[in-house]
């Protein structure tokens, strides 16, 4: 049996530069009896073995040329006849780095489009080493050496120190511009074992990079014609990135019903179908690239579309019948209106250039012909004598539209009226002399008069308006005109006052709306007059103001003067002044002057706001009364020490007491709280309190009380606190609740019902029941007693119906 008895493991050209290498890989051993070893395979004249069993190596290792060696071990016997095997033996040639890293290439060249996006590289780099790809020896490190020109020391290009791909920075992204510079050289070094070793093997090579201009612009303006008839999608426009690979899309820049565009892998943007100028005339839409992860790479473009115009639209008249107007009495020439037609088409082109034509005139009287309209400025005009109303009142006239393609029909109705050739004459010029009283109401109708026009009915001609000229200078009077008769209805617009104005001596002139023709002039027949009186009417007080208002302190002296108020009578009598409503009798008023006092102390708590009425009564004649409200405000002072918000009487700890505890409690005050709210000052009642109780602040109105200690009896303890307002001037009040130790069931506080307060006791429960008994016996008697009463005096009155019919009259 033959067995290995050593082993040495075998590196790549070991023994190189020693002049004598021999070199024991393994040493086999074997039982045969003289036996002797063979070696076979792959031995390249450098593997050997001795007949002793030891394998060894002369020569020099390449792994780059056989990294195995495959061998077979065989035992021969002195014959030389095979006793074992023959065994297999690997033999694997670790590598060393022996191999210096080589550039594919000398010179590399490569472009790159302007604002190209950083770290994506847009060429490549390589070498190889010829050492074992799984080593360090082999592990490669590209970085860039040298970059010209190199603008103010800023690298505008970055390589992958692994995979050779160069790119970008951030900075090269935004500043190279093949308008500045359009050429950089660049010296790239790679390095084995991964660049960290100082005996690591290099080498260089050139790269050349040519600059172009950035490809990512928004194109020009796209124009499409309308509604074209070639099979959709159409192409209408390219965006490119600069980079194969990108992902394109559009965004519309404003909500549409439906978005009539497309865009392709390739950046090409197409129409989805055909589009309607007179629907929409342009559209504005982005185009936007995205990356592999869906990620923005620069910014979108705007695309801007304009639809271009096809005569796909006819004229269109302005409406069904279009109407005009044109007065009896017109110049031969006179402009009557403008007749506008319409063309969805594109303004300003020729497809919807308009030219009018009059093509039929309905009745032809006096003749035909009567009418003309410009060829493009649509104006229609008299072209024959002045028209007679009394002759056609209206006339029909068909107006031919056209633009290069199309012709339209419209309707035109011209109404011949009436002119304002007659004036208003009212049926008397005098309406005599009227009287009315001074109260009269505001709408109150005093009179009618009535003009008549002779132009033609409910037209601006005839229609009249009355103007009150001369004698009402404050517009007490309006006159309004029945739209149906031209009667006008004088009435009061303003309340007549005797005192001011007792009497109007009034013009009225009838005149209408529209303006007379030149040749005619209002004249006296259009003019009536009036002589109005007012009577004098006893009127109550006026007060010289719809309210008066005051405001004192609630501390203020009996008798402080608070305001006076005015009233005076019209007719100039004397006036007396009384107040009703002063419910809380705080308030005089001097019947004379008006002036009004305090007659008690006031109290803002009570009323903050307190209205009375005061009462203005003429003096010597109907006694006629006005009244007005006096609105009295009271400023508080600190007039209401402070106390609790509630009763507390249900604050207990349950006995004994295991921990010290606390309750919680708050104060108020009824006078107005100040802009900050209460700020209250909370302290114990007296000194021996100190010794189980402790008192804490916890804001403006709330404090919470503690206890010191947990050795408290079974019992109710009664709590005295003194609450300070700190006003001005400060008052305090000295409040208690009581504080009950007692058992707990359940959490809450237990107490026999004969320990309870109210409770009564068993006597007082017999007491009780023997009171109710009593009383009870003493309401059956009395109501025994009445009945029986009320029994006798029935049979009484029976005895005396009977007695006249058995006793004698008395004389």
């Amino acid at each position: 049996m033959m067995e290995i008895i050593s082993y040495r493991g075998i590196g790549e050209k070991m023994g190189e530069n020693i002049h004598s290498y021999i070199y024991t890989c393994m040493h086999f051993k074997t039982n045969t009896p003289n036996g002797k070893f063979q070696l076979s395979g792959e031995t390249d004249n450098i593997f050997h073995i001795n007949p002793d069993g030891i394998l060894y190596y002369t020569g020099i290792l390449d792994r780059e040329k056989r990294a195995v060696h495959n061998l077979q071990v065989k035992v021969l016997d002195a014959s030389g006849k095979l006793v074992e095997g023959p065994f297999p033996i690997t033999i694997e040639v670790k590598d060393i780095n022996d191999n210096r890293p080589v550039f594919l290439q000398t010179r590399y060249n490569g472009t790159v489009r302007q604002n190209s996006r950083p770290g994506k590289p847009f060429m490549y780099v390589n070498a190889t080493d010829r050492d074992d790809p799984t080593t360090l020896h082999a592990k490669l490190f590209y970085r860039i050496a040298i970059q010209l020109p190199k603008i103010k020391d800023v690298m505008y290009f970055q390589i992958n120190n692994q995979t050779g791909g160069i790119s970008l920075t951030l900075e090269g992204s935004k500043e190279l511009d093949p308008f500045k510079n359009d050429r950089y050289d660049l010296v790239v070094s790679v390095m084995d074992m991964g660049g960290q070793s100082d005996n690591s093997f290099s080498d260089t090579a050139s790269v050349d990079i040519i600059v172009e201009e950035n490809i990512w612009k928004a194109p020009g303006l796209v124009t499409i014609k309308e509604n074209s008839t070639e099979p959709h999608p159409l192409k209408i426009t390219q965006v490119r990135w600069n980079e194969p690979g990108a992902h394109y899309f559009l965004y519309e820049k404003e909500k549409l019903p439906r978005f009539p565009f497309s865009i392709d892998q390739d950046g090409i943007i197409y129409a989805t179908e055909p589009l309607d100028r007179e629907e929409k005339d342009s559209y504005v839409f982005y185009a936007a690239v995205k990356d592999e992860n869906a990620r923005l790479i620069a910014r979108p473009l705007e695309i801007q579309v304009e639809i271009t115009d096809i005569n796909d639209n006819p004229p269109v008249c302005p409406s069904l019948v279009t109407v005009f107007e044109v007065q009896e009495n017109e110049k031969i020439g006179s402009n009557i209106g403008v007749f506008q037609a319409h063309d969805m088409d594109q303004q300003g082109t020729t497809n919807s250039f308009l030219q009018y034509e009059i093509v039929e005139q309905s009745p032809l009287l006096p003749s035909e012909g009567l009418f003309l309209i410009q060829k493009v400025s649509a104006v229609i005009q008299l072209a024959k004598g002045s028209l007679r109303k009394q002759d056609v009142s209206q006339y029909h006239l068909k107006v031919q539209v056209s633009d290069p393609d199309f012709k339209t029909i419209c309707h035109v109705i011209v109404n011949v009226i009436d002119i304002n050739d007659q004036i208003p004459i009212f049926e008397k010029n005098s309406y005599g002399n009227l009287t009315i009283n001074e109260d009269a109401a505001v709408g109150t109708t005093i009179l009618t008069i009535q003009a008549t026009d002779a132009d033609e009915p409910f037209t601006g001609s005839s229609k009249i308006l009355y103007n009150i000229v001369e004698g009402d200078p404050n517009r007490k009077l309006v006159i309004e005109t029945d739209p149906i008769t031209n009667a006008g209805y004088v009435k009061i617009n303003k309340p007549l006052d005797f005192e001011t104005e007792p009497m109007y001596n009034l013009v009225i002139k009838a005149e209408n709306p529209e303006p007379l023709v030149k040749e005619v002039h209002y004249n006296e027949s259009s003019y009536a007059h009036f002589f109005l009186k007012v009577s004098d009417v006893n009127e109550p007080p006026v007060f010289s103001r719809a309210l008066y208002q005051a405001q004192v302190l609630e501390n203020a002296d009996i008798n402080t003067k608070l305001i006076m108020v005015n009233a005076t009578d019209p007719e100039g009598l004397p006036v007396s002044y009384s107040l009703s409503g002063d419910t809380q009798g705080w308030l005089r008023i001097d019947g004379v002057t008006g002036e009004i006092f305090t007659m008690k102390h006031l109290d803002r708590e009570a009323a903050k706001n307190y209205q009375v009425k005061v009462i203005a009564t003429e003096k010597g004649r109907s006694f006629l009364t006005s009244s007005v409200y006096f609105h009295l405000t009271l400023m508080d002072v600190n007039d209401n020490p402070p106390r609790l918000v509630k009763d507390y009487t249900g604050f207990f700890f349950c006995y004994p007491l295991k921990a010290k505890g606390s309750v919680i409690f708050e104060a108020t005050d009824d006078d107005q709280p100040p802009h900050r709210g209460f700020d209250f000052t909370f302290s114990l009642g007296s000194e021996p309190l100190k010794y189980d109780w402790e008192l804490s602040k916890i804001n403006g109105t709330h404090a919470q009380l503690s206890t010191k200690h947990t050795n408290f009896e079974e019992r109710v303890y009664q709590v005295y606190v003194k609450i300070n307002d700190g006003g001005n001037p400060p008052l305090e009040n000295t409040v208690s609740f009581p504080v009950t130790m007692c058992t707990c069931v359940d959490g809450r506080c237990y107490q026999p019902a004969d320990t309870m307060p109210g409770m009564p006791t068993l006597g007082m429960a017999i007491g009780t029941l023997l009171t109710t008994f009593i009383v009870i016996g003493v309401i059956l008697t009395v109501t025994f007693i009445c009945l029986k009463k009320k029994n006798n005096e029935n049979k009484a009155n029976s005895k005396l119906a009977q007695s006249p019919e058995s006793d004698p009259l008395r004389t």
